[in-house]
């Protein structure tokens, strides 16, 4: 007999639908909060790999933005705070997610918004845009 899943709505923009976080809770997630706008700092972009730290040092940001842009890292620059927007898929997810497995590909590099949500950095700390994966049966 099919079971009947009750799941409630959960807007990523409109953080009063987020769940509050507790441990495990993203082991049954579609990672939603993987399809928000992340900003990160040149730092970032060292640990993930996509600059060396010479590079960071010796040029000037705006021109490792343009080859970043180029080579469709990321989206957007912030010449102003000096942030880079990671590009995103057409569907939204982060270019780091894996679209089968929903996990992060570059998780043990992640930016430092990342290590940090939901408890600290975060539109509402302690609560999370959890979504259940609809393959758990």
């Amino acid at each position: 007999m099919p079971r009947t899943i009750a799941i409630r709505s959960v807007d990523v923009d409109r953080p009063e639908t987020w769940t509050r976080y507790r441990a495990g809770l993203c082991n049954t997630c579609r990672a939603n909060c993987c399809t928000m706008p992340l900003e990160v700092k040149i730092e970032e972009l060292v640990r993930l790999g996509w600059v060396d730290a010479f590079e960071a040092e010796h040029e000037p940001a705006s021109r490792i933005a343009k080859r970043l842009i180029k080579d469709q890292l990321i989206d957007h620059f912030n010449h102003k705070q000096s942030l880079f927007t990671l590009a995103r898929r057409s569907s939204g997810d982060c270019i780091n997610l894996d679209a089968i497995t929903r996990r992060c590909t570059v998780y043990e590099r992640r930016p430092e918004i990342c290590r940090l949500h939901p408890q600290t950095r975060s539109p509402r700390p302690g609560f999370c845009a959890y979504g259940a994966r609809l393959d758990v049966i």
